[in-house]
């Protein structure tokens, strides 16, 4: 059974940070990119990070960019968003995916369960 359990979501200040992590059991986790998706309230899921499968390249949405950075660690099967900065609109549900294809975040063929990021003005 494929599983991706996710962690390290939370209530913060505005200005704070988080690390998210998303372990992987039951898949060849060092052989697939992996990415970071969200969804806020009233609004579609867009994609926020991505990583290659050997973590040499790495994708992220502008609204990401130099405050987030996504990492993975293949002997440990952990995916980890690092987010900085915190602004109240990075508030949403995240989730993790195996996978994806990073240049459109579509494919996911696995999903974690989702993990709360709230984001106090």
């Amino acid at each position: 059974e494929v599983q991706l359990v996710e962690s390290g979501g939370g209530l913060v200040q505005a200005g704070g940070s988080l690390r998210l992590s998303c372990t992987a059991s039951g898949l060849t986790f060092g052989d697939l990119n992996m990415g970071w998706l969200r969804q806020a309230p009233g609004k579609e899921r867009e994609g926020v990070s991505c990583i290659s499968w050997n973590g040499v390249s790495t994708y992220y949405a502008d609204s990401a960019k130099g405050r987030f950075t996504i990492s993975r660690d293949n002997a440990k099967s952990t995916l980890y968003l690092q987010m900085n900065s915190l602004k109240p609109e990075d508030t949403a549900m995240y989730y993790c995916a195996a996978a994806l294809n990073c240049s459109d975040y579509k494919g996911g063929t696995y999903w974690g369960q989702v993990t709360q990021v709230t984001v106090s003005s």
